[in-house]
């Protein structure tokens, strides 16, 4: 059980290969139930692949058993029942500080900070935890991810870049610094690069069934809606047939966010029904409730709210910042936009957090739409702006359809010269577009209007 548990842990930290720290894993528990640590490792392997019912389920197993592991075992195990289970960031970050003091040597209490201010959205404090991570272990693989992730986010490309080629360099040769690398290349138009990294990445499982739901949203950016749909479905079955049934429902719910952003209602609304039966999991209980709150469902998206408000009464993100967001569609569908400006106070110091590539700002993305119910075009550009200027826009249609919020907020702003320029972007990014989209007709409308 312990060799098992060995090589699963270097499978996770030195080449950040979740499938295999997830087989390894089980193996340890099958030779020892009681295995504490095993239960958080495979907890850790499920989190990463999506899975996130399955994480919470064996961490609150390691939890239950934490009597029997040392001290620094125990700062690992409780760091991540409040980062799996409770959901509780504040108390993910305390127990990772506390650890760090106690073990100064250990960088995995960095590590896990790293991901915390990624969802956070404060990507200096990210930058400087995850290059102490590698200061103190430069042989994990998962570090570099870290590293190169943080100056992406944090627009340095180059940096980024040249964090990959010093890990490969090293010999280590990572899963996700593959992803990463794809991600690059997209965000250089370097269409070679970006074939290259798929064809490394494709059949591989963990890695295809993401690649596939990122290119669905890339495809969604331009306005190409079939293509979407196609990659979408393929990213589906991917993981299903990798038996992740909850990323499958993840990839599912992201879909229907699409179609709804889109104006496609009915197809939304079915969309999530499909992803509802697949999983109940956090994240895609918050994207179906946005859904059909989107397509006008109130009834029913208020259910799946106050559902998720009871299961995860401790969570950060979906108390601060899943649950506001639902809240104030439902008040923009019944003609309130002041009171959904003020159900999103309480996102403003989360929105901009990224859990992971081509998850944007949902907040800002209503809060802007809010401003423009009540004829407020400057703080309405402000809040799309925002949703523009964050690196993962580029690869999810809300950073488009940011462009096509900020055309509006002038026009309201009786700024016809700069309208016209906002809208001819929009319809430049979307010139291939599919011409049957409901939002790109009303663009094409709203544009022939200022002319």
């Amino acid at each position: 059980a312990l060799q098992a548990y060995g090589l699963a842990r270097k499978a996770l930290g030195e080449r950040d290969d979740n499938p295999a720290s997830v087989a390894l894993s089980q193996k340890a528990i099958r030779l020892d139930p009681n295995f504490a640590a095993a239960y958080s490792l495979l907890g850790v392997g499920y989190h990463n692949l999506g899975q996130l019912n399955l994480a919470a389920e064996n961490t609150r197993k390691a939890y239950e058993l934490r009597q029997r592991v040392s001290e620094r075992e125990r700062f690992e195990i409780e760091t991540s029942y409040y980062n799996f289970v409770t959901g509780d960031l504040g108390k993910v970050q305390q127990s990772c500080e506390l650890w760090a003091q106690a073990y100064p040597r250990d960088d995995v209490p960095f590590t896990i900070l790293t991901g915390l201010y990624f969802a956070l959205g404060q990507y200096d404090k990210a930058l400087s935890e995850a290059r102490e991570a590698v200061r103190l272990n430069p042989a994990s693989g998962n570090n570099y991810e870290n590293l190169a992730w943080s100056y992406l986010f944090l627009n340095r490309l180059e940096e980024a870049q040249a964090t990959i080629e010093v890990a490969w360099a090293k010999k280590l040769d990572t899963s996700y610094l593959h992803s990463i690398a794809y991600v690059l290349a997209f965000f250089r138009n370097d269409a070679t690069g970006m074939e290259q990294q798929s064809a490394w990445i494709m059949g591989k499982a963990g890695l295809e069934d993401q690649l596939l739901s990122w290119e669905a949203d890339i495809a969604a950016y331009f306005g190409l809606q079939e293509k979407s749909r196609e990659l979408s479905r393929r990213a589906v079955a991917s993981a299903q047939h990798a038996g992740e049934k909850e990323t499958a429902a993840g990839y599912e719910a992201n879909s229907s966010l699409r179609e709804a952003l889109f104006g496609n209602l009915a197809l939304a609304r079915h969309q999530a029904d499909a992803a509802l039966e697949l999983s109940t999991g956090r994240d895609v209980q918050f994207e179906a409730s946005l859904v059909l709150a989107m397509t006008g469902d109130d009834t029913r998206a208020q259910a799946l709210l106050n559902d998720l408000g009871k299961r995860y009464p401790e969570d950060t993100i979906v108390q601060f910042k899943e649950l506001p967001t639902v809240r104030a569609q439902l008040a923009m569908n019944h003609n309130l936009p002041l009171k959904a400006i003020e159900d999103l106070q309480a996102a403003a110091p989360y929105e901009m957090g990224i859990l992971a590539i081509g998850i944007v700002s949902y907040p800002a993305y209503v809060r802007g739409e809010a401003y423009l119910s009540v004829h407020d075009g400057v703080h309405g550009a402000a809040e799309f702006q925002k949703i523009i200027d964050h690196r993962s826009a580029g690869m999810h249609p809300v950073g488009a359809l940011a462009r096509l919020g900020i055309a509006r907020a002038f026009e309201l702003q009786g700024e016809r010269a700069k309208a016209k320029l906002a809208y001819q972007d929009f319809l430049t990014l979307w010139k291939d577009a599919d011409p049957d989209i409901p939002i790109l007709k009303e663009a094409k409308a709203e544009y022939a209007k200022l002319n």
